[in-house]
């Protein structure tokens, strides 16, 4: 019984990182679950207005963040006057924020 379980717990633990999650997949979670795509768009899916496709290439990992939880301050630095604004999440988790700015970041052409 006792080797049974040992080689249960070490298969645990060799399976454990096959079923982990990368931090940009789990973004790609919170984009869906926070509804992001009524405003933006990934690969054509989504509201065409507010491609995110190239957003990794030309945005740096700080300003993704800004965007997510102060957007109204970075529309205005943008000068960005698209209808209607981006609202700020400041309500997020920081891991749901690292997530999203890991995910967004990943989106390059």
């Amino acid at each position: 019984m006792m080797r049974i379980t040992a080689l249960a717990a070490a298969f645990a633990v060799v399976a454990l990182p096959a079923f982990a999650q990368s931090p940009a997949e789990k973004g790609k979670e919170v984009y869906a679950a926070q509804k992001c795509s009524i405003c933006h768009s990934v690969a054509g899916v989504g509201n065409k207005k507010g491609p995110l496709d190239e957003a990794g290439s030309k945005l740096s990992a700080s300003d993704i963040r800004s965007w997510i939880v102060d957007a109204p301050t970075m529309a205005t630095k943008a000068k960005a006057d698209r209808k209607p604004a981006m609202k700020a999440y400041s309500t997020l988790s920081k891991d749901d924020v690292d997530a999203l700015v890991a995910y967004v970041s990943s989106l390059k052409k």
